[in-house]
């Protein structure tokens, strides 16, 4: 079978959307991680504006391995997304002009310098941005004193946009706009901070240049992006009648939030971006509302017997007290979001859990609970009870979580959590009551705060045995 490539899209069934007019492209972006995230989502953004302006083709650029750049190329850069939804579709993307792995420092560090190089996106994970613990930049990371020993050969990502800005600054140019995009809160404001801390560091000046006009707007991305799989390429291949290797899917949903600092030089707003002057208030409707209710289905579903997030939303019941939640509890904490109606995007969020063609499991979701927990529902519980109101369903919600360890820890079954150890040693005697009081009093998964609050330490008790026992959920108030 033929390899998806240039030579073939004339070939393309008529149904499959393709860029099969496009004219010629320019790169404008320089994106480091070409991950299947990066493809399925900033790139489908892009890949659309292109047909309206063709300056903002993309350089994709690895910093550990060859192995996506090097598929990227052997298919002239086009790949198939899939979607995966109640109504599928495929359309293939055509947003990549140049292709650069870690051994191409000499093409990157060019790229960076050009001044048709407008903006450098990034999804390089958290990690990827040599942060310590407190969001700060790592200066003890080897990554980071390998590029302050030799700044013209970077490992890092920091390291990288540091050598394009200074090879701009010392040509008398104007410094790119660089936005992170990854789901790093305050993302804009921290890889900022680590630039500059980097610059100051590498060349007291540059540090200087950068302070007055480096912009680093922030955003936030969601869709759900699962692994490509030989499932997805065999339907991607009996689709197309071409083998595409490169190919990656998502669900319909894509969401894009981006700090408005002015001009960046693609315009997405056109492509279905929101530009907004807060973005932190996306970002805490969508850890409250979408993350703190994934976390419930997770714990709650396990203990239900469920597997996966769209089988817990076909349980009736456990649907009902999501929703519930998230418009009784929820909702009513978090302020007004310009441009964001929270109960239209809780809706958008329930449509999404409940999409039978992604297979999201639950056990997945609930790892590492005792780090996600008080952020995705301890907050909204301190806000419920500094009005003085009991959040029966979050409560529940966090006492599905301590009846979760309590079974794990009896059916000696590991829980995948940084403090593992810890969770089974305070799990392994107790019952849901008494557990619930010994992570409450430690403040672990559960706001330190709430620790003399003896009404809220009993009701997350009593929630956590009925959780267990199997005890219907709490009913669904009209």
């Amino acid at each position: 079978m033929k390899r998806l490539s240039r030579a073939v899209l004339g070939s393309l069934p008529a149904a499959i959307d393709a860029p099969r007019e496009r004219g010629p492209i320019t790169t404008g972006i320089v994106h480091f991680g070409a991950s299947a995230f990066h493809r399925a989502h900033q790139a489908d953004y892009i890949d659309r504006l292109l047909d309206r302006d063709p300056r903002w083709g993309i350089a994709a650029v690895s910093l550990r391995t060859r192995g996506t750049v090097d598929a990227l190329a052997a298919q002239d850069g086009l790949y198939t997304l899939a979607i995966r939804d109640v109504e599928p579709s495929l359309r293939v993307i055509g947003a990549h002009t140049q292709f650069l792995g870690p051994d191409d420092a000499d093409a990157t560090r060019a790229l960076l310098a050009a001044p048709e190089t407008r903006l450098i996106t990034t999804t390089v994970t958290e990690k990827g941005y040599c942060m310590a613990a407190d969001g700060t930049l790592d200066f003890g990371h080897p990554d980071i004193i390998h590029d302050l020993a030799r700044p013209a050969v970077p490992a890092s990502v920091i390291g990288w946009i540091a050598a394009g800005l200074t090879a701009r600054r010392r040509a008398g140019g104007t410094p790119f706009v660089v936005m992170p995009c990854d789901n790093l809160a305050s993302n804009g404001a921290k890889v900022r901070a680590a630039i500059a801390a980097f610059a100051r560091e590498l060349e007291p000046a540059l540090a200087d240049w950068i302070d007055d006009t480096l912009r680093v707007p922030a955003t936030m991305v969601d869709s759900i992006t699962p692994s490509s799989d030989d499932r997805l390429f065999g339907d991607v291949a009996g689709a197309l009648g071409v083998e595409d290797r490169a190919a990656v899917q998502r669900e319909r949903f894509a969401q894009w939030v981006i700090e408005d600092v002015g001009d960046i030089g693609p315009d997405l707003a056109i492509v279905g971006a929101t530009v907004t002057g807060d973005v932190g208030g996306y970002e805490r409707a969508k850890l409250r509302i979408l993350n703190g209710a994934h976390s419930t289905l997770a714990y709650a579903g396990l203990l239900r017997g469920h597997t996966t997030v769209a089988e817990a939303m076909r349980d009736g019941e456990l649907a009902g007290f999501v929703d519930a939640m998230i418009r009784q509890d929820i909702i009513p904490t978090l302020p007004p979001v310009p441009g964001l109606d929270l109960h239209t995007y809780a809706d958008d969020v329930l449509r999404r859990f409940a999409n039978p063609a992604i297979v999201h499991r639950l056990d997945q979701i609930a790892q590492d609970g005792s780090q996600k927990l008080p952020y995705r529902l301890g907050d909204t519980l301190i806000v419920n009870r500094r009005k003085g109101r009991m959040p029966l369903y979050v409560v529940r919600a966090l006492g599905s979580w301590v009846a979760f360890l309590v079974k794990r820890a009896r059916d000696n079954v590991e829980v995948v959590d940084p403090l593992s150890n810890r969770l089974r040693s305070l799990a392994s005697d107790a019952d849901p009551a008494a557990l619930a009081l010994r992570l409450a009093a430690s403040g672990i998964g559960i706001p330190g705060e709430m620790a003399n609050d003896a009404t809220f330490v009993d009701a997350l008790g009593a929630a956590s045995s009925e959780a267990l026992q199997g005890a219907a959920l709490p009913e669904v108030a009209i």
